[in-house]
Formats: C-alpha cells, sequence, structure tokens
C-alpha cells in the first residue's frame, strides 16, 4: 500500500497556487460563476451541459457547509476526493490552462511517457533572472547568460550541465570540485558527463531527482527542468534559516516556548515566525501565509520599513522605505509601488507585481527568504537564560543521512533529522524503499491531537523498530521505539546506516542479477578491478591509503579509462589540504561518471569505513552496469 495520504508543505502552497488561480477576486472562497469563467477561459471544446455538470460535481463535492462556495480548505477536499476521475482531469487540464500556465506533453522514458505536464510562465521568468543575477559575473557561463525570461532561454541554458553545476555550489558551496566540470570544446559525451555530475549532486545535497535523467535536462524539458531548479535555488535560500546558523533566530522565540520548540520549526515556519515578529514590532496584523495574505502588498510594505538599514550600524547607510504607495488604491498599481521599495534594498528578486496580487506562493516564499537573507534585521539576546551548548549544527553524518532520505522524495521532507522522524512516516517510507513491505492500516497519521499525540507517535515508532528486528533482520539490540520518539542520537543514527546500507546493497543486487553482495562482495570486486587494470588493491575499507583518496581514484579510472587527471592530483606525501583536494575531486569525480555517491570528501580523508564502503558500493554498481 502507498505511503498515508497527506500534503506536505510544498503541496499545499501549490493546491494554494492554484486555488488562487481560480479565486479571481481573490475574497477566499471559490464560486460557481469563477467556476464557470475558468472552464470558458480554459476553451474547452465541451457543450454547457458538460460544464455545468463538472461544476455541479466539484460544488457538491466541496461545498461542505453549503454556503454556495468552496474555502481552500474545502478545496483541497476537493482534490484529494477526485482522484482520477474524468471531472478531475478536466478540472486539472483547465487551471494549467490558466493565464500563466503552460500545458505540454511528457516524451520522456524516465518521467510519465505520453502523460501532459505544466509549468509556470511567471516561476520560469523568475528563476532565469536569479540565475542572471547570480552566475553574470562567471566566465564559464558568458555563452548562455543572461537569458532572456521572456523566451525560452533557460531549458537551453541548461542543456551542458554548466549553469546546473554553478547553481549547486551557490546553494552548497564546494559540493562540486571545479576541476570536474567539463567547460571547453564540449562534445556529446562530456555534455552527458557534466549532467550527470550536476544530477548525482543534486541528489547529493537532498534534491529529489528520482524521476529525472540526463536527457531530460538535454532537451530541455520544461517542467522537469524547473522542478529541479526550485528545488537547488530553494536549498540555497534556506541554508541560513536554521538556529545553528544564525543564532540571532532565538529572538523569534515566545513566552512559555523552549529553545527546543522553536528548534523544531522548518524553514517555512521560521521565516512565517520572522515577519510576524516585524510586524508585530509595526503594531501590524499577523499572516498566516505568504499567498492569500499578502497579496494586497500592505504586509510587505511594514515588513519592508521594519527591516530597512536604520544607519546605526558602521559602513551601512540608512535606507529610508517610502510608505506613500500604501495609499494607492489599485491592487497590482500598491505592490508595484513595494516593489520599489524593495529594489532599493536590492532585493527584487522572484516576484513581479502580479505575483504578489495572485499569492503565487512558491515565489512569495522565495521572496520572503530573500529579504531574510540580505536583512534578518535581529538582534541575539543577551540576557535571557538560554543554554547555548544545545545549539550545535548537524554532523557531517547526519547530513549525509538527511539529504539521502530527502533525495529518495520522503514526505514530509525532512529539515530536523531526529524530530522529524519522532513519529517514525519517514522511516516507514524508507522501509518501502528497501522493499520491506509496511502495515499501513497499523499506522497513525497525522494531524496527532495535542492530548495523546505523542502516545500515538510512540506506537508508530515501536512498529518501526518491530518491522527492522523481524521483516528487515536489522540489529538493533537496545533500540526502542522510545529512543526512535524521543531522538536519542545514536541509536536513530544506528537504524539509518542500516537503512541506508540496505539501499545501497539492494541496488547491487538488483544490477547483479539478486545475487547476494556483502562486504566481503564489494573488496573482492574492487581489488580485481583494480588488479586488472594494474593498479594497487586495498585490505578493506580501513586501508590508511584511503585517505590520500588514491585507491578511488584510481578504481574510476579503471572503470572509465582515462577519465582522471593525476596531473591536478598529489599523490605522495601529502598533507591534510593535499588529501581534502584529493577527496574533492575524487567524490566529483565519481558523481561524473554516474556513481550516485553521498558520502562527504572528509570521510575518504578520515577513512570512515562506513560512508567508504558506500562509495565503493556506488562505484561498483557503475562499475557492474558496463557489461
Amino acid at each position: 500500500m502507498a505511503a498515508p495520504t497527506q500534503y506536505s508543505q510544498e503541496e499545499v502552497e501549490e493546491l494554494r497556487e492554484a486555488f488562487s488561480k481560480i479565486d479571481v477576486d481573490s475574497n477566499g472562497f471559490i464560486t460557481t460563476n469563477e467556476l464557470n469563467d475558468l472552464f470558458k477561459a480554459a476553451n474547452f471544446s465541451l457543450p454547457g451541459y458538460r460544464i455545468r455538470e463538472i461544476v455541479q460535481n466539484l460544488m457538491s463535492a466541496g461545498d461542505l457547509n453549503n454556503d454556495g462556495q468552496i474555502s481552500f480548505d474545502e478545496f483541497i477536499n476537493v482534490v484529494h476526493g477526485l482522484k482520477s476521475t474524468e471531472v478531475a482531469k478536466t478540472f486539472r487540464k483547465a487551471i494549467n490552462k490558466k493565464e500563466g500556465i503552460c500545458a505540454i506533453g511528457g516524451t520522456s522514458e524516465q518521467s510519465s511517457v505520453g502523460t501532459q505536464h505544466s509549468y509556470s510562465e511567471e516561476e520560469k521568468y523568475a528563476f532565469v533572472n536569479w540565475v542572471n543575477t547570480k552566475l553574470e559575473r562567471d566566465p564559464d557561463c558568458k555563452h548562455v547568460l543572461p537569458m532572456d525570461p521572456n523566451t525560452d532561454d533557460l531549458f537551453s541554458a541548461v542543456g551542458d550541465g554548466i549553469v546546473l553545476c554553478k547553481m549547486i555550489n551557490l546553494s552548497v558551496p564546494d559540493t562540486i570540485d571545479e576541476r570536474t566540470i567539463n567547460k571547453k570544446k564540449l562534445t556529446p559525451f562530456t555534455i552527458q558527463e557534466n549532467l550527470n555530475l550536476a544530477l548525482n549532486s543534486a541528489s547529493a545535497i537532498g534534491c529529489h531527482v528520482v524521476n529525472i535523467g540526463a536527457v531530460d535536462l538535454k532537451e530541455g524539458k520544461p517542467y522537469l527542468v524547473l522542478g529541479l531548479l526550485w528545488q537547488v535555488i530553494k536549498i540555497g535560500l534556506f541554508a541560513d534559516i536554521e538556529i545553528s546558523r544564525n543564532e540571532a533566530l532565538i529572538a523569534l522565540l515566545r513566552d512559555g516556548e523552549s529553545l527546543e520548540d522553536l528548534m523544531k520549526l522548518s524553514p517555512e515556519e521560521l521565516l512565517l515566525r520572522w515577519a510576524n515578529y516585524h510586524l508585530e514590532n509595526a503594531g501590524c496584523n499577523k499572516v498566516n501565509n505568504f499567498s492569500s495574505d499578502i497579496k494586497d502588498s500592505k504586509a510587505y510594505y511594514q515588513l519592508l520599513s521594519q527591516i530597512a538599514p536604520k544607519g546605526e550600524e558602521d559602513g551601512i547607510p540608512a535606507i529610508e522605505v517610502d510608505m506613500s504607495g500604501l495609499r494607492e488604491q489599485d491592487d497590482v498599481k500598491r505592490a508595484e509601488c513595494m516593489l520599489v521599495q524593495a529594489e532599493r534594498l536590492g532585493c527584487r528578486q522572484f516576484v513581479t507585481a502580479t505575483d504578489v496580487v495572485r499569492g503565487n506562493p512558491k515565489l512569495n516564499l522565495a521572496f520572503v527568504a530573500n529579504l531574510f537573507n540580505k536583512y534578518p534585521a535581529l538582534q541575539k539576546p543577551e540576557n535571557q537564560d538560554i543554554d547555548w551548548s544545545s545549539i550545535e549544527g548537524e554532523t557531517r553524518e547526519e547530513r549525509t543521512f538527511r539529504n539521502w532520505v530527502n533525495s529518495l522524495g520522503v514526505n514530509p521532507r525532512v529539515n530536523h533529522l531526529y524530530g522529524d522522524l519522532a513519529d517514525a512516516l519517514v522511516i516507514f517510507q524508507l522501509y518501502e524503499k528497501i522493499k520491506v513491505p509496511v502495515e499501513w492500516s497499523r499506522v497513525n497519521k497525522p494531524p496527532y491531537s495535542k492530548l495523546g499525540g505523542n502516545m500515538k507517535k510512540l506506537e508508530n515508532c515501536n512498529y518501526a523498530v518491530e518491522l527492522g528486528k523481524n521483516k528487515a533482520n536489522f540489529s538493533l539490540v537496545g533500540i526502542a521505539g522510545q529512543d526512535l520518539n524521543e531522538g536519542n542520537h545514536k541509536l536513530t543514527l544506528a537504524l539509518m546506516w542500516q537503512l541506508m546500507r540496505r539501499y545501497t546493497l539492494n541496488i547491487l543486487e538488483d544490477i547483479g542479477g539478486g545475487e547476494k553482495v556483502n562486504d566481503d562482495t564489494i573488496v573482492r570486486w574492487v581489488n580485481q578491478t583494480l588488479s586488472e587494470a594494474g593498479k594497487d588493491t586495498i585490505s578493506g575499507f580501513k586501508d590508511g591509503q584511503i585517505s590520500t583518496s588514491m585507491p578511488v581514484l584510481n578504481l574510476i579510472d579503471a572503470i572509465q579509462p582515462g577519465s582522471i587527471r593525476y596531473d591536478l592530483l598529489k599523490i605522495e606525501d601529502l598533507s591534510e589540504e593535499e588529501k581534502l583536494n584529493n577527496a574533492k575531486y575524487a567524490i566529483s569525480m565519481a558523481r561524473k561518471i554516474g556513481a550516485r555517491v553521498y558520502a562527504l570528501p572528509e570521510d575518504l580523508v578520515e577513512v570512515k569505513p562506513k560512508m567508504v564502503m558506500t562509495v565503493f558500493a556506488c562505484l561498483m554498481g557503475r562499475g557492474m552496469k558496463k557489461v
């Protein structure tokens, strides 16, 4: 059975976007007339009686309180209840054909063959401007930049992989070793390598790229390009919206709230809390979202006024926000006046006046995240009784596991490894990924009540441990459901490692026709491949030579002869910095030849046996595909 039906934050925002396209008068409700207009605007060749039937079906399914209109909450129920009926298909097509949405057919083997996909012109416009701004001074991108946001430049510009690699490094610096990007005299083969590098690196930073192939990017499939680019941009925008990286966020603590409570909030929730903190200081009403609640631009005006530099810091001149645009009667003109003020702060990115008035949730979220990153305007509390030692950033191991989990497309997305596993829903999805069946009827699903809610989560965790012991045959000695529920670091990581290890071995077994694989099998294959290429072998995953990365680099060169540029490497008497330099090159080269490696360069330098094993296992998988 599939994972429990619930909507992630992103899915809710996409539904909100669809809702806003139908709710033309922006009053927060959909009426019969607005549904009729939607189908007329979509130019469907349906007789009037069919449109009336469809509208009647939608209204009867959605209007739960019989007030003649559909609220957003009722709309979510409509979408959930429709499933794949003819009404649903017609309804989705109508929304996609609304202004700003382009519909195209899908033909990729890796994506859904022959289906209709849609993409947003507004998103394309916003992302093109963002990429232009971020890469305008990069000499390696001069052949495609600047792109014209009013054309399809973007979809051809990503085709050689260079722009994507650069954007990944902007979001998570040092993910890709620049030495591994093919930049000159590109051929179909070197372009394929760049796209492999981009896709496998995107996966390693937590992007869900399961249904995207290099061919899709080369051909510039719009909905896939925009989907991937949004994930990469969002990871970069959200990178510092995290308490261990920005301790001033503690200023957002509310009365009676613990630091632990604040640290559990997602980046989206922290952004909303941040905006409301400044709106409260301005004596204004709070907002509940960055879609319907900001359509009149008034909250944005107050936010800009609060965060604009006041000239109190050395070297940062004051910027006064002109509030006169608030008197503008027309929503679009008022939004344009507001964006002129945002531009004075250097923050006119992601939204147009129309995007604000329509309440585009994705683009408004990006707009606010960019505001936060430039002008957080928060002071780290000095006199509060706060245990600063408890604010520690995630370890490399935790980050690797979190990125691996997110790359598999779990729902909801994992922002905090321990807190977000406390109800075990993500763990159940991981069990399904490793072919361990889950009885979803035994799983308690959100929303959880305040009274007894944690008991429901604990029951889930107990079942997760039971599955691990009895069905997955994991070694879970001393691990109980309570340990997962309370976020015991050591024991949670022990389960995560066994899940990741099983996932990796399953892939090898699938490639090898079902033959069982263990650590010894991998070491034997690695040594045989190295020996046949005339290169030194390894004693195991703890071999000291691995700290130089030479065994990994030699294996890559054995799998794809001539791929490693040994002239770029230091081979003997290496300093720690030179070891790290080699390791960065090795990890990027592994991804470039097609191995989906999640380990980090430091794992090779420090010879972390578990992560070293995953590197060799992924390379073995790539090597076995040569046949």
